[in-house]
C-alpha cells in the first residue's frame, strides 16, 4: 500500500481536493470493470469517452481516490489535479507497485516489425542464461511461465506496471517486451526502467493515427532518447540497414549519454557499427558470422529468411548488452524453432509448403515474398488483404508487394471491421497494374482453400495478414478465425490433410 501523501509529493505540480491523511492506496486504475478496493481510478481522456465521467462510478466501486485533470464537482474522495492524466500515470503506478523495473531487468523491442520475433528470442536468451523471463506483446503476456491473453501490444501504464510487480512476485528476473509506437505517444511505459533496448526497423503503418513517418518516427525515438525516472538511458541496439535505424544511430552516438552503449548491428559494410555480420542462408535456417565488441562468434538459428536474420542480430545485440555470453544467444537460439504466427509451417503431408505470416504491411510483405522465393522451387502463391479502418495508403502498396513478390495473388478480407471488404479489395487492386496473376475472393476461407487447390507439389502458399490472430473482425463482431487452423481444414477440404 502507498500513501496517498507519497503519491502527492511525486506529482510537485498536482494540487490536491479533499483530505488524503490516512488514505493508502493498492492499485491503480483507468477502467472502472477493473477498479479494486482501495485503488486511484485515473480519469483519462478518451476518443470517445471522457474517464472524468466515470469518476463517481467507480468511488462506488471501491476506488479510495480519482486522478484528475479538473477538480469535479459531487466527488466524495480526495482528487489529485494534473496537467496531464496520462503523463502522471506511469510515475503514480511505478510508485504504488513499489518501482518494479528496478527489480527486475526489462528489455524493450520497438520497430515497425520483428518485434515478436525478437522479444520471443530474447526470453530464449535469457532462458538459456538460467534467467526466468516474463514476456508481454502482440502475441500474448507471460508470467511466472503463465500464458494470458493480451488485449494491446503494450498495456497502458497502471497494467503495464502492475504486470511487471506480479513478474517480480512470481519470481521472474527479467522480462522482454514490446513497445508499439502508440504506447510511446501515449507514455505508457513513462517511468519503465530498461536493461536495454532495441530497434528493428521503420515502415510503413500507423500513418493512420501518426500521419507522417516524421511523426511515427519520433515516437519511436522516444524509447532512446527521454530520460527515465532518475534520469538515465538505456544501452541500446540499432538496426544500421534501415534507413530511419542509421539515423537514430546516429543522433544517439553524437548525444550526451553518460558513456551508456549504442551498438549499431549492419549486415553492410560500416565501420561505424559496432556489431557486423555476415550470414548464408540454409534449408533449415541461417548461418551468421558475427563480428562484436564482445568478440567473434558464428551463430545457428533455426528461422528461415533474411528478416529472420535481422531479427536475430537486434535481439542478440540486446542480450550481449545485457550482459549474456554468445553462448548463452547460440543456446537461446536452439531452442526456438520458430515464433508462432511467425513465417510459421503449415504440415498436413502436402506435397508443397504453406507458410503462415502476420505481414500486413507492405514492408513485412514483401520481406515475406522475398524469402518464400529464395526457398521455392516452383510458383509462388500468397492469400492476403488489408484491415479496415486503418491506414488506406499502404492498400494499393500492399498490392505492389504482392503482385511483384508472388506469381499468384489471392485477395481477400483480413480484418474489414466497418468497411466494406470489396471497396479494400478495390484500393488493394489499385496497385496490382502487373505481375502476379490476380484472383479476388472475399471470403478468406474460400480464398484460402482456392490456394490449396490451386498448389502444386514444389509450390509455397504464403497466408499473410493475421499470423497469430485467432478472430476475424467484421463491422461490431469477431467471429472465430486462426490461419493455421484454417489451412488445415483447406487441405482436409480439398482431400490432401
Amino acid at each position: 500500500m502507498t500513501e496517498l501523501s507519497q503519491i502527492l509529493e511525486l506529482l510537485p505540480e498536482a494540487t490536491l481536493t479533499g483530505d488524503a491523511a490516512g488514505i493508502d492506496i493498492g492499485s491503480v486504475a483507468f477502467d472502472t470493470r477493473h477498479i479494486q478496493q482501495g485503488a486511484l481510478f485515473c480519469c483519462v481522456p478518451g476518443v470517445n469517452r471522457d474517464g472524468h465521467e466515470f469518476a463517481a462510478d467507480a468511488i462506488a466501486a471501491g476506488a479510495r481516490a480519482v486522478l484528475v485533470d479538473h477538480a469535479l464537482e459531487g466527488i466524495d474522495a480526495p482528487q489529485l489535479v494534473v496537467a496531464d492524466v496520462r503523463a502522471a500515470m506511469g510515475p503514480v503506478s511505478d510508485i504504488v507497485y513499489g518501482r518494479p523495473s528496478k527489480r527486475i531487468d526489462v528489455f524493450g523491442v520497438t520497430g515497425t516489425n520483428g518485434k515478436t520475433t525478437t522479444t520471443f528470442l530474447l526470453c530464449a536468451m535469457l532462458a538459456a542464461a538460467g534467467r526466468t523471463s516474463g514476456q508481454i506483446g502482440t502475441t500474448g503476456i507471460v508470467v511466472g511461465g503463465a500464458e494470458r491473453e493480451a488485449h494491446f501490444t503494450t498495456p497502458e501504464a497502471p497494467d503495464l506496471h502492475g504486470l511487471l510487480r506480479e513478474m517480480v512476485d512470481a519470481g521472474d528476473d527479467s522480462a522482454a517486451i514490446e513497445v508499439s509506437s502508440h504506447a510511446l505517444d501515449q507514455k505508457r511505459i513513462a517511468n519503465v526502467r530498461f536493461a536495454a533496448v532495441g530497434f528493428t526497423n521503420l515502415t510503413r503503418d500507423h500513418l493512420d493515427y501518426h500521419r507522417s513517418f516524421e511523426a511515427y518516427y519520433q515516437a519511436k525515438r522516444r524509447l532512446f532518447v527521454e530520460p527515465g525516472p532518475e534520469g538515465q538511458h538505456w544501452p541500446a541496439a540499432i538496426n544500421c540497414d534501415d534507413e530511419w535505424g542509421s539515423r537514430l544511430f546516429d543522433e544517439l552516438v553524437h548525444a550526451e549519454r553518460d558513456d551508456v552503449p549504442v551498438w549499431g548491428w549492419t549486415l553492410r559494410e560500416m565501420n561505424r557499427a559496432s556489431v557486423s555480420a555476415t550470414y548464408a542462408l540454409t534449408p533449415t535456417g541461417a548461418s551468421i558470422k558475427v563480428e562484436s565488441p564482445v568478440g567473434d562468434f558464428t551463430l545457428k538459428s533455426q528461422l528461415r529468411g533474411r528478416f529472420n536474420v535481422e531479427n536475430v542480430l537486434t535481439a542478440a545485440t540486446m542480450a550481449l548488452l545485457g550482459g549474456l555470453t554468445p553462448a548463452d544467444v547460440q543456446a537461446g537460439l536452439d531452442a526456438v524453432p520458430g515464433v508462432r504466427g511467425r513465417f510459421e509451417p503449415v504440415v498436413a503431408g502436402q506435397p508443397f509448403t504453406v507458410l503462415v505470416d502476420y505481414a500486413h504491411t507492405p514492408d513485412s510483405l514483401e520481406q515475406v515474398l522475398t524469402s518464400a522465393r529464395q526457398i521455392c522451387d516452383r510458383r509462388l502463391i500468397v492469400v492476403f488483404g488489408c484491415g479496415g479502418d486503418r491506414d488506406r495508403s499502404k492498400r494499393p502498396l500492399m498490392g505492389r508487394a504482392a503482385a511483384l513478390g508472388a506469381d499468384l495473388a489471392i485477395v481477400t478480407s483480413d480484418n474489414p471491421r466497418s468497411e466494406d471488404p470489396e471497396a479494400i479489395i478495390k484500393e488493394i487492386r489499385r496497385g496490382m497494374r502487373s505481375g502476379a496473376d490476380v484472383v479476388e475472393e472475399v471470403d478468406r476461407r474460400a480464398a484460402i482453400e482456392l490456394a490449396m487447390r490451386e498448389a502444386t507439389e514444389g509450390d509455397i502458399v504464403v497466408i499473410a495478414g493475421k499470423g497469430h490472430e485467432q478472430g476475424q473482425t467484421f463491422a461490431g463482431e469477431t467471429v472465430p478465425f486462426d490461419d493455421v487452423t484454417v489451412a488445415r481444414e483447406a487441405l482436409d477440404a480439398v482431400g490432401i490433410g
